[in-house]
């Protein structure tokens, strides 16, 4: 009788393990809802352990049980993996999938653009559109940055970040701050400067800071990489003769006029962008290039022209005298 009855506890205790085993091996493996399209955003707050998230995740009917969630993450060895964010979550994820996505940090992302030849003040009212504040954006484009990235060392600190914010789609978190977005910016700069771009600057005697100086005229002057390239080299033969650039493009910087047809009277305006009135390259840069623009400063084409001018629909009329140029200007700039 002794034996019937060890017989019968040891059955009963196996079916108990046998139906845990079960539970936890559907609460685990099994979603809520494997037919739900509905999705929930979970958020992981800083500082948060797998006891918050597994109590959230529960909250929120996710999981079937919290403790099953932490002995998941625990048994992974992640439990102290999970990386803080928002997460787009769904009742018909299971609980491995759910852990892969808070893991790997699978987090909730928007893009921005930033168009080439933008200046700050554009950027920083197109990032106001984005419920970012411009006056924390102008403060931030003020900090040094140069401990952080070596291309930055020859750029005076008192100049700020003008010319150096890459355009480029990004994409960003949500809680991701504006010092993460402009880093971001910085870092992609960083690895289109490639070594063989730096070190032909370096042969020639430049800087970066005069590279993204030029680089920011010729981008807002003239559309398509080989008028660039032609462009960039009259400028760079102007400045090795002495004479102004003539950059039309300063004079709307001062201004801030989005014509480009300029007066007599704004070419003697009295600032050091003013390149009608003062030779050499202008106090900074006046917009952020794109990746052309800044090739196209690097790398000049020689030519036997000493004039251009961008006409209406776009074309650069290239001229090797004043006289020719002052008759492609009466031709299209009228």
């Amino acid at each position: 009788m002794n034996y019937n009855k060890k017989i019968i506890k040891y059955l009963l205790l196996t079916a108990v393990i046998i139906l845990a085993g079960i539970y936890v091996w559907q609460g685990i493996y099994l979603p809520i809802n494997k037919n739900s399209k509905e999705e929930i955003i979970f958020s992981i707050k800083k500082g948060e352990g797998t006891k918050e998230i597994a109590v959230n995740l529960g909250k929120e009917r996710l999981i079937k049980m919290a403790t099953l969630f932490r002995i998941y993450t625990i048994f992974k060895g992640v439990f102290d993996k999970l990386q803080a964010g928002e997460y787009s979550l769904s009742l018909s994820m299971t609980i491995p999938e759910i852990t892969e996505k808070f893991v790997s940090g699978d987090v909730i992302e928007e893009q921005i653009t930033i168009i080439e030849g933008w200046n700050l003040k554009e950027i920083a009212q197109y990032l106001g559109e984005k419920e970012f504040s411009e006056e924390e954006f102008f403060e931030l484009a003020k900090k040094d940055f140069s401990p952080e990235f070596d291309f930055l060392k020859d750029k005076s600190k008192d100049m700020n970040l003008e010319g150096y914010i890459f355009p480029d789609t990004y994409e960003i978190q949500k809680d991701e701050s504006l010092e993460d977005i402009l880093t971001k910016t910085l870092q992609n700069l960083d690895k289109k400067l490639t070594l063989e771009m730096r070190e032909e600057i370096n042969r020639q005697g430049k800087t970066i800071f005069e590279i993204i100086t030029m680089a920011s005229m010729i981008e807002k002057e003239v559309k398509g990489f080989e008028d660039k390239k032609i462009v960039s080299g009259i400028l760079w033969k102007r400045l090795e003769n002495n004479i102004p650039l003539q950059v039309d493009a300063m004079i709307s910087y001062i201004t801030g006029k989005k014509s480009a047809n300029i007066s007599i009277e704004e070419t003697k305006i009295d600032s050091p962008y003013n390149t009608y009135k003062y030779k050499g390259l202008p106090l900074g840069p006046i917009s952020n290039p794109g990746l052309e623009s800044i090739l196209a400063s690097i790398y000049p084409e020689s030519s036997e022209y000493w004039y251009y001018l961008s006409a209406p629909e776009g074309k650069t009329i290239f001229s090797k005298t004043l006289g020719e140029h002052n008759i492609a200007k009466e031709k299209y700039l009228k």
